[in-house]
């Protein structure tokens, strides 16, 4: 059994990412989107898995935790990537968020 090593990134300081904002970083090449949902830190890809879109440049509701495409409408949840609507159907990636000596860090 294989186990994959996890490399942790810097984002942004944690002062840097207020409630209801979102940032997009690349890693490797790989767009990812960190998302401040009423405190709660999470990460996805930011590809939506029906079109391969920019999915974080769509509406986001901070309170539900989700994201819409700005392509085709489908929501995704936040916590768990996995689309609550069509046409996606097919869940992103998610990354663990962690506040490192005031640093928000992805683990990837």
């Amino acid at each position: 059994m294989s186990t994959e090593e996890k490399t942790s990134i810097p984002v942004c300081p944690a002062s840097e990412l207020s409630r209801g904002e979102r940032r997009i970083i690349e890693h490797e090449g790989e767009p990812i989107a960190v998302f401040n949902c009423d405190g709660d830190l999470l990460a996805i890809e930011d590809r939506c898995s029906h079109d391969d879109g920019p999915l974080a440049e769509g509406n986001w509701n901070p309170e539900e935790c989700t994201v819409e495409c700005p392509r085709h409408g489908s929501i995704f949840d936040l916590h768990t990537g996995r689309p609550k609507t069509l046409p996606a159907f097919q869940p992103v990636r998610t990354f663990t968020v962690e506040i490192i000596d005031d640093t928000i860090t992805l683990e990837v």
